[in-house]
């Protein structure tokens, strides 16, 4: 419009603000690409919170470029399940070397795997005449575990003797822990014969030892869809994550071993399937676990019964293996039937609503294993 006029009315004064508008606006456009991307930003954040937990997250911006940034416009994306609104947005400038910091919370509500990001920032000219220039940074990751209940007691059974928990049962005498004496009778072995004790008394002295198992768990959380009521479902799955998770802590702060199998999604792992893991021992390993109950989400047609065929030919003899579910069909009572020919041990837990449960629950009790189900975590009482 400018040239028209200036060609129709010949007017110099209209060309030379023609030509510093023209000016204007490379050198504004020039400035802000320029200058932004020069800034830097660096998000800080923790990689992993427990329920309930107030995360602080920290954003910093540095200019170590020499031209100043007129305005920045920040806005970093964020979980709905973790902070409403689901975003955070700052406007700010800096100039030459300089650095700014804000801060900012989300809460730990829901078991998952978030990602705290990406952050766009937005920087353009002081005119406006230039549009908006725009950089973003990848987002971080933050890993809620699910749910703990700390539990005191759970009746699992074990065939593992040489442990370090105690047993009511005196087959799984323990040679290591001596709990007294008495005199020898007949028919006592002579390798319980503590020959100083007897020295000192006069008497054949025969040791007492404290019966004690070994737990070896592998828990297998079945996630598959169709083995639980459509209206409850989600209820339903993240109880027996829940009750995973709890189980798993619980074995681990008896310093025992305990390991994971599920046919459960998770978007972290290869093509979304989630390894198994072995039983193992220590606050690290559990830690594992829970980043993976954390993550895991519902599958689709995948029944459990591949894992458990797969995966019990692998476990160590004496294994209990807990199969956390919400149905379970004739193939995996069988399956489960030829676990304990293979030296393991079986237990049941259903969580949610069950079709026919008087009837599992005989057939389960049939073939040895012991059943509970739980309806919500209130149930759980029975463990604590």
């Amino acid at each position: 419009m400018l040239l028209v006029i200036g060609a129709l009315f010949r007017q110099d004064f209209v060309f030379t603000i023609l030509y510093l508008l023209i000016g204007a606006y490379a050198i504004g456009l020039w400035w802000s690409r320029k200058a932004l991307d020069a800034v830097h930003s660096a998000r800080v954040v923790q990689p992993r919170a427990f329920l309930g937990e107030d995360i602080r997250v920290e954003l910093e911006l540095s200019n170590p470029g020499v031209l100043p940034v007129a305005w920045l416009r920040l806005h970093e994306a964020l979980p709905v399940d973790l902070v409403v609104p689901n975003f955070f947005q700052r406007v700010a400038s800096l100039a030459p070397h300089e650095r700014i910091r804000f801060e900012y919370h989300v809460q730990a509500r829901k078991r998952g795997y978030y990602p705290i990001g990406p952050l766009t920032v937005y920087s353009g000219d002081l005119l406006g005449l230039a549009g908006q220039a725009k950089k973003e940074s990848p987002p971080n990751y933050l890993t809620v575990f699910p749910k703990i209940i700390p539990l005191s007691k759970i009746e699992i059974p074990s065939r593992s003797p040489m442990g370090s928990l105690r047993h009511h049962q005196p087959i799984y005498e323990d040679p290591t822990r001596v709990r007294g004496k008495r005199d020898y009778s007949a028919g006592d072995s002579l390798r319980r014969v503590d020959w100083k004790s007897s020295a000192a008394t006069g008497r054949l002295q025969v040791n007492l030892y404290e019966p004690s198992i070994s737990l070896v768990t592998a828990l297998f959380l079945n996630l598959n869809a169709d083995d639980y009521p459509r209206k409850m479902r989600i209820p339903a799955m993240e109880l027996a994550i829940v009750v995973a998770a709890s189980m798993a802590n619980w074995v681990a702060g008896k310093k025992q071993a305990v390991g994971l199998v599920t046919n459960g999604n998770d978007p972290h792992g290869e093509q979304g399937r989630v390894q198994a893991v072995p039983p193992g021992r220590g606050r690290g390993h559990l830690m594992r676990l829970l980043e993976i109950l954390a993550r895991i989400e519902m599958a689709n047609e995948k029944p459990i019964l591949e894992q458990l065929r797969s995966q019990m030919h692998h476990l160590p003899w004496g294994t209990t293996l807990i199969l956390i579910t919400g149905n379970v069909d004739d193939p995996t009572f069988d399956a489960l039937f030829q676990a304990r020919r293979l030296g393991l041990d079986a237990m049941l837990v259903f969580c949610g609503q069950v079709q026919n449960f008087q009837a599992k629950k005989q057939r389960a009790e049939h073939f040895g294993f012991p059943v509970y189900q739980l309806f919500n975590e209130q149930d759980l009482d029975i463990w604590r």
